[in-house]
């Protein structure tokens, strides 16, 4: 950790702990680099630091001063799910989201989708025009069915930071997290299998479940700490579960980092009931706090997590580039990519590689981390501001979607087609389950730079929710 961030938590310690007040204005920057024995520079990047966490704020000629507490809405409270494995359904308004981005003049709070004007991704875009040049003939052939070995590479090396350590060679490269989901669910599963999930969860998951004729059984599972293990244990002890699917770290939609105690004694569950762990870590590098939360392959001793990722919501989703570390099940992973799509495409598998060895990709995530933090406190704020009250949010740890549980008589199905007369779209909370429910619930995506217009979309979206409410 650098000087300026360690001086930064030093800081942010003390004003949660009430050493310093709201209001109160800081010590210089002059005092704190005596004070601390750093350079005056490493205490001005430390306060940018508490700038962006929305703890500090600058006054012209004044200093820095302690901003007041910020009012935090209530939890989503969620609801109990079927305790049985269901058929998945919900597909229509999953490819409704899925298909909306392409009508235009809609502005869509709903997609999984980051930010792509960041300018810290041109170094990427010269990259990939380089790697098409017919100087390099590499990028128009087939690569091995593994991907690209300088990738793989790259991608093992950063998963350190994560607490794993592999070989390039446990490595498969694969076209988006979604092909690493299908590869990671097919290597372990059958037909009429009973997959356990967390709930709510990732649609796209679920709807492979589905398209493979499997089950899902949905665990509770709360905003703060993840998936309840207590309910999966009865699950495993009344259902035969092939695996479980989940997405512990920045999870989507409710952006929960789960402890590490918690993701141990996942661990020891599976063992004990010998069954497979899905890891859907696509936005685990986006998580705010440094290092990044571990994940539950870092703590696996005997290969039986599958973990699945990409650069779609680091970088770009129009790369398609996702990778697969499927421990034991290797040579069935192999095979399961075979059939599918071969062959990942090379072009951009060359770029990113390039792009990460350059120093690129750090310097992006960095700004990437901070430009959501912040559009986190602004997009929380709108929605306490303009939405009914009573309104439940979620505290995201990372990434870029905000869960919102409205009151119980708030169809967001029939709320997200009235925004339709709005060019507003958001994600309704039922394809997050298998079963339909969260029906009263909503996410939100606040990646993009916030505008006005997109700040009148949010209240769009309360005053339609507040005129349901009232006319009920």
């Amino acid at each position: 950790m650098n000087r300026y961030e360690n001086l930064a938590n030093v800081l942010s310690d003390r004003i949660e702990q009430g050493l310093y007040p709201a209001g109160i204005r800081l010590p210089s920057v002059r005092v704190l680099s005596s004070e601390h024995g750093v350079s005056v520079s490493t205490v001005q990047q430390a306060y940018r630091v508490l700038e962006e966490k929305q703890l500090v704020e600058a006054r012209p000629k004044s200093g820095y001063f302690v901003k007041g507490a910020r009012l935090q809405a209530a939890l989503p409270s969620g609801c109990r799910p079927a305790q049985r494995p269901v058929e998945i359904s919900q597909w229509e308004q999953v490819l409704d989201l899925i298909t909306s981005p392409h009508r235009p003049g809609v502005v869509q709070l709903g997609r999984g989708s980051p930010d792509v004007t960041a300018p810290t991704l041109k170094p990427l875009s010269r990259l990939m025009g380089r790697a098409g040049q017919h100087q390099n003939l590499n990028a128009f052939h087939y690569d091995s069915i593994y991907g690209s070995e300088d990738l793989r590479e790259q991608i093992a090396r950063l998963l350190i930071d994560s607490g794993s350590h592999m070989d390039a060679s446990n490595i498969l490269i694969t076209t988006g997290c979604h092909e690493a989901l299908s590869i990671a669910i097919r290597s372990v599963c059958e037909h009429g299998d009973i997959v356990a999930v967390d709930s709510p969860s990732f649609h796209g998951a679920m709807q492979t479940l589905k398209g493979f004729g499997m089950k899902a059984l949905e665990i509770p599972t709360d905003p703060v700490t993840g998936i309840s293990l207590e309910a999966l244990e009865m699950a495993l002890e009344q259902w035969p579960i092939k695996a479980i699917q989940l997405t512990p770290n920045c999870n989507n939609p409710l952006g929960y980092n789960m402890p590490d105690e918690r993701k141990k004694g996942l661990l020891r569950l599976a063992q004990r009931y010998d069954i497979a762990i899905i890891e859907d870590d696509v936005y685990g590098e986006l998580a705010y706090q440094y290092p990044r939360p571990a994940t539950i392959t870092s703590f696996d001793e005997d290969g039986r997590v599958l973990l699945c990722s990409s650069f779609s919501k680091t970088l770009a989703p129009g790369l398609r580039v996702g990778w697969i570390a499927p421990g034991r099940y290797h040579d069935r992973a192999i095979h399961m990519k075979y059939i599918t799509t071969g062959a990942s495409a090379t072009l951009p598998q060359i770029a990113i590689a390039d792009f990460i060895k350059q120093g690129h990709y750090l310097v992006h995530l960095r700004r990437m981390r901070n430009q959501y933090q912040r559009n986190l406190c602004t997009m929380t704020d709108w929605v306490m501001k303009y939405f009914p009250c009573g309104t439940r949010v979620s505290r995201p740890q990372g990434g870029f979607l905000l869960w919102i549980e409205l009151d119980e008589r708030v169809d967001t199905l029939r709320l997200n087609r009235l925004l339709e007369e709005h060019s507003v779209q958001i994600a309704i909370g039922s394809i997050f389950s298998a079963s339909g429910k969260y029906r009263n619930c909503l996410r939100m995506n606040y990646a993009q730079t916030l505008t006005a217009k997109t700040e009148r979309a949010v209240q769009r979206v309360g005053i339609l929710a507040s005129q349901m409410l009232e006319s009920c």
